[in-house]
């Protein structure tokens, strides 16, 4: 009985060695000298929304926005609970803005609003986190845009990401509950850029 065979696997030789560390080298080099492995290329594309006050009788009418999945959220639906960013209310007679906080949810979204500004001009979120509200209503006006960061998800890699959006009001009803805005959200984990990279 002859002994088994034993198993051939392919050898590399000299210079396919040294081809294959020189790819290696190149790749992590191109890596380290600023590209960014978890970059997203994204393109603008600005939608528009129109949302309902919490305060009007009727219910599940869509009163919360998902920016991540670019979504209406109907806020009473059991099943909406913590995955909304924002949510429409009217208070004092005025349509304010009211992150999950405000309503007593656990979430790290939060509402900055910048006024006297456009839509266009706001490229990038605010850094300075005292600027954002998370437990208190944020009147809506127009001439205003608001920055929203969203509740606190995983992204890939297992990472935990916040993601950006801006939104600008073009219809404000008090009188009726009405919001409608146009927004744009960033699909980038915990960038603060609201526009697409270069």
């Amino acid at each position: 009985m002859n002994p088994p065979e034993k198993p051939r696997f392919p050898r590399l030789h000299g210079r396919a060695l040294a081809l294959a560390a020189v790819v290696a080298l190149g790749s992590v080099g191109s890596v380290a000298c600023g590209d960014d492995p978890f970059q997203i290329d994204w393109v603008e594309s600005p939608d528009t929304v129109l949302l309902y006050s919490l305060a009007r009788p009727q219910l599940n009418l869509f009163s919360g926005f998902d920016f991540y999945n670019r979504i209406p959220v109907r806020i009473e639906d059991s099943e909406a609970t913590g995955n909304w960013d924002v949510a429409v209310d009217t208070r004092n007679g005025r349509v304010v803005l009211l992150a999950p906080g405000a309503l007593g949810v656990d979430s790290k979204a939060r509402v900055a609003r910048i006024p006297g500004t456009t839509f266009a001009d706001v490229i990038e979120a605010p850094a300075d986190t005292t600027l954002y509200t998370a437990k208190e209503p944020v009147p809506v006006e127009l001439g205003s845009v608001y920055v929203i960061r969203t509740r606190q998800q995983f992204g890939s890699f297992g990472r935990t990401c916040v993601y950006y959006a801006k939104l600008e009001p073009i219809e404000i009803d008090p009188v009726g509950g009405i919001l409608r805005f146009v927004f744009d959200a960033s699909p980038s984990c915990n960038d603060r850029a609201l526009i697409p990279p270069d």
